[in-house]
Parts: structure tokens; C-alpha cells; sequence
């Protein structure tokens, strides 16, 4: 990635701690989740402490300036096969976009999943997103042939 000298560097932060749950946090989910999807509803600040504390799941921000500018949720669940990972819900702020920060927080979440022993890393993206589905691409990540199916409870 390439950032100008104007522009204040990214940091991926690895979200581990409850106490890292403030009012900041709470309050760039209600800015992110919205760019992300019209049928949900930001996370509350308990929600958030609740994924933070599982140990199936790994919350990552990148911050600049101050600023929330995007996230990520890595997910793990174990099965017969292996331990399974999967990308969820990556957002990047409208104001952060076309720094690398999406690429950024895939990139950790590759790390994370490799050190706790997954084999694959799986995600899922609309066609219609099409910037993201070409980054993925970039990063290696490929289109795998299968049926996905919903049942909505």
C-alpha cells in the first residue's frame, strides 16, 4: 500500500479486551454498519463486548487519525474436517476508501486464522460489490464453486 504523505498511516488493531469497547467504538459501528447493510442494526456496546469475549471470534478495527475507518470479524468454528474460518461482515468507512485499509484487515485476518490452525479462510460477497470482490481476488482468495443456501429463522 502507498500512502501519501498527507495521509495519517492505518493501524489494524486486534480488538481483545472489553475495555477497548467505548462509547468510540460503539459509535463508529453506528457509522459503519449502516454502509455495510440496510437491514441491521448496529451492534450495541454489549453485543460488542460479547464478540470480544468469545473465543470464537477476533474483532478487528483499523484506526487512523482517531478515527474508525473499518473493521472486520473473523469467525471460527471446529468440525470433523478441521478448524473452519470465516471473514465476516468487512466494512470500510466511505471516508477510508481506496487506502488498502480492506486489504489490510483481510491480510490480518489471513494471519490470525494461520496462527490458530485453519486451513481455509472462507467469505462471502454480493456480486454486486464489485471493489470488494476484486480484492479479494487480489489477495488470493478464489471464487469456489458451490450452492450457497439461506434458511431465514
Amino acid at each position: 500500500m502507498v500512502v501519501s504523505p498527507t495521509e495519517d498511516p492505518v493501524e489494524i488493531i486486534l480488538v481483545s479486551d472489553p475495555d477497548q469497547v467505548t462509547e468510540d467504538l460503539v459509535q463508529a459501528f453506528a457509522v459503519l454498519i449502516p454502509q455495510l447493510s440496510s437491514s441491521s442494526s448496529p451492534p450495541t456496546a454489549r453485543e460488542l463486548t460479547e464478540i470480544v469475549l468469545a473465543a470464537d471470534s477476533v474483532l478487528f478495527i483499523a484506526r487512523s487519525a482517531g478515527q474508525i475507518l473499518g473493521s472486520l470479524t473473523l469467525g471460527f468454528y471446529r468440525i470433523p474436517t478441521g478448524l473452519k474460518a470465516w471473514i465476516e461482515d468487512v466494512v470500510v468507512d466511505d471516508a477510508g476508501r481506496g487506502r488498502g485499509i480492506g486489504a489490510m484487515l483481510n491480510n490480518a485476518a489471513i494471519v490470525e486464522a494461520r496462527a490458530r490452525g485453519a486451513k481455509h479462510v472462507n467469505l462471502t460477497s454480493r456480486p454486486s460489490r464489485e471493489a470488494a470482490n476484486r480484492l479479494y481476488q487480489r489477495l488470493g482468495f478464489e471464487l469456489y464453486p458451490t450452492n450457497m443456501y439461506r434458511y431465514t429463522l
